[in-house]
């Protein structure tokens, strides 16, 4: 069962940080989330796993750029490309048009680089 991302702590005490796409993929076979994920990676971590919901859950308690473009991507993923627009033009993005899964990996790589 996956641990619901509205109720993980934002702490970075103890936290195992995740500083590259490896390592995040090595990290999805995992019941949750590694410790001190932004709530956008977060929601890619569990975008990835297959549980959109979750996904979705943790983009909209992300009130950040990154959040709003992770929300964005679930959107098209989910195919409402109205509400993807909308997301997209918050985080300040062009709408992406190249596959989901370089999308995917583009936004993790971005994040991890910048320590989101």
């Amino acid at each position: 069962m996956r641990v619901d991302p509205l109720h993980m702590s934002d702490s970075k005490e103890n936290d195992v940080m995740i500083q590259d796409i490896e390592a995040f993929r090595a990290s999805l076979t995992g019941d949750a989330p590694p410790p001190g994920l932004s709530r956008a990676l977060q929601a890619l971590w569990y975008d990835a796993c297959g549980d959109w919901h979750a996904a979705h859950r943790a983009a909209q308690d992300d009130d950040s750029i990154d959040g709003a473009w992770v929300h964005a991507y679930l959107h098209r993923k989910e195919g409402d490309l109205a509400n993807a627009g909308y997301w997209y033009r918050q985080a300040g993005r062009p709408v992406a048009t190249g596959s989901l899964d370089a999308e995917w990996e583009q936004i993790t790589r971005v994040l991890l680089l910048s320590g989101q």
